[in-house]
């Protein structure tokens, strides 16, 4: 099953590309890096999946999960996605920090980040949180009994996230299958934040793509 969904998720990055359209070369570039963040632990976590140690939960499935079942909802998105929308009483540590760093090499790194992915996706050139564990262990400390709920916007930075708990010996994890992206306005309780949830990961050209085609939409209704 926990196949199932990734295979769905990988196919719904695919087409939501497509139906922004847009170019080919930042599409793939911006796939391959994604998976290249992703690739030396989602095997890891795709197993604890499969074996039944981490609960894969749909969007529509989350808030009786946190509300019935007591589930920490674990918002591990970097900052700024957060700001646009978040689940309101959620836990925030970011498994991902806007890197800092001036240094020529670092800036060169920079600036093709933004012309292949920042400029069409909005987001930051980022460096892993080396202190994500540690962070998540003073907010929440019970290892044993805690049942934590790891989200992010699309479902792939919450697999590593996932594995980091695990190896940190969090006992009760559950994965946001399919992410923010894949929820409805319905899904949990209550939001905060000038966007909509799904659409709080995209940024950049890309923003301005969906607000045309919200507003395409809206003018097709009212016709």
């Amino acid at each position: 099953m926990a196949l199932i969904q990734l295979n769905q998720l990988q196919s719904s990055i695919l087409k939501y590309n497509k139906h922004l359209q847009i170019p080919s070369f930042s599409t793939a570039f911006h796939q391959r890096s994604t998976i290249l963040k992703i690739n030396a632990v989602s095997p890891n976590a795709q197993q604890l999946i499969q074996s039944g140690k981490v609960r894969p939960v749909l969007p529509k499935e989350a808030g009786t999960a946190m509300e019935l079942e007591g589930y920490i909802l674990l918002d591990i998105r970097p900052e700024w996605e957060r700001e646009k929308a978040c689940v309101s009483g959620s836990l925030h540590v970011p498994l991902f920090l806007k890197d800092m760093d001036s240094s020529p090499i670092t800036l060169l790194k920079k600036w093709v980040h933004f012309g292949y992915i920042g400029l069409w996706t909005g987001q930051n050139f980022t460096v892993i949180n080396d202190e994500f564990v540690k962070q998540v262990e003073q907010k929440i400390p019970d290892k044993d009994n805690a049942k934590v709920l790891v989200a992010c916007g699309e479902g792939l930075r919450s697999l590593m996230a996932i594995s980091k708990l695990h190896e940190g010996e969090y006992k009760n994890l559950a994965w946001l299958a399919g992410g923010f992206n894949r929820s409805s306005d319905s899904d949990f309780p209550a939001v905060e934040g000038p966007e909509k949830l799904q659409y709080a990961t995209i940024g950049g050209v890309s923003y301005y793509f969906l607000q045309v085609l919200i507003l395409l939409q809206a003018v097709g209704k009212e016709s």
